[in-house]
């Protein structure tokens, strides 16, 4: 099969490598689509050392089931698997399992390929005539509508009447927007340096896609997303929580600049991480998507897989408006 492999820092390669080999409980996925997510990026830059070179990434992915049960049927594939033994996976939090397992680390080869490899439990139907690019966002939609979710039960008060604002306009941060939206939030702010992005979020119908200096007033927002995780945005986030709020980090930048422990401590603010997605959220966003109620899709854009260096290198240089970029093998 022809795969996209990174052979070390900033470089990725378009080569031959071996058919992924069929496994009992798994089964063998013809790739449709495979979308570019921002921990990808990280291990291209050379910081994830769960992703050691040479790799295959690549987690967001849709495409044809090969063999087994689901043989001939389409399916979105979630990339996170836990052993049924574990205590996480017994308490219904197997994304948290410290043996997790995801496609695209080690020892799961990822979907930058025309084939993938994954357990059966793990690919969701989607219909015959969804577009394989738009299933394939099922995986960064999941993200934030854990993230949203999580921090909903934690805000203790319901959504509605409640401003939420969300500090990023990728495809977790634009996602985390729909979610908010469609989960009925009395006002939803999307905030973004890149113009082009913040016109895609209003195409998308994110009416307050702002830059950062049009944010809310400070201390005015019950909820903020943190899509970015950088220093300025922890700041923000810190800044912009009102007494009683909740802030979700979701980025995965490192460090913990910008963090105003004092203020979250004086204002009772909540300040907690967010990570993946449970299997039921996973099945719950694709059904959402198939259904167009997170709206038509229409923010991401498509290239050929012998296409992915150089969309990676335009992400890099900020001369990408969608807020995904997915590649078709």
């Amino acid at each position: 099969m022809k795969a996209l492999v990174q052979t070390a820092p900033h470089v990725l390669v378009l080569r031959d490598e071996p058919d992924p080999a069929p496994r009992e409980g798994e089964a063998i996925i013809r790739v449709e689509a495979v979308g570019i997510c921002g921990s990808d990026m990280h291990a291209i830059h050379g910081h994830d050392a769960r992703r050691p070179t040479p790799i295959i990434l690549g987690h967001e992915i849709a495409g044809r089931v090969l063999d087994g049960p689901l043989a001939g049927r389409r399916v979105a594939v979630n990339p996170l698997w836990t052993p049924p033994d574990c205590r996480f996976a017994q308490e219904g939090r197997p994304h948290l399992s410290p043996r997790r397992e995801i496609l695209s680390m080690p020892p799961r080869p990822g979907g930058f390929a025309e084939l993938a490899r994954a357990p059966i439990e793990n690919l969701v139907e989607i219909p015959d005539d969804m577009l394989a690019a738009k299933a394939a966002l099922a995986e960064p939609v999941a993200v934030a509508y854990h993230a949203v979710h999580h921090c909903a039960r934690l805000l203790g008060r319901p959504l509605p009447g409640a401003r939420c604002l969300v500090l990023g306009g990728g495809a977790i941060g634009l996602a985390a927007a729909l979610v908010l939206r469609q989960a009925g939030a009395g006002e939803v702010w999307l905030i973004e340096p890149n113009a082009a992005r913040r016109e895609t979020a209003r195409r998308a119908g994110i009416t307050h896609a702002e830059p950062p200096e049009a944010a809310p007033a400070d201390a005015s927002c019950a909820l903020v997303i943190d899509a970015v995780g950088a220093a300025v945005t922890r700041a923000a986030a810190c800044r912009l929580a009102q007494a009683g709020g909740v802030i979700v980090h979701a980025g995965l930048l490192p460090g913990a600049d910008g963090l105003d422990v004092r203020r979250l401590t004086l204002q009772e603010i909540t300040f907690t991480g967010t990570y993946c997605y449970t299997p039921e959220e996973f099945r719950v966003v694709v059904r959402l998507l198939a259904e167009g109620r997170l709206g038509a899709l229409e923010w991401l854009e498509t290239r050929a897989l012998a296409d992915g260096a150089a969309a990676v290198a335009d992400i890099d240089a900020g001369r990408v408006a969608a807020a995904k970029i997915v590649l078709l093998p």
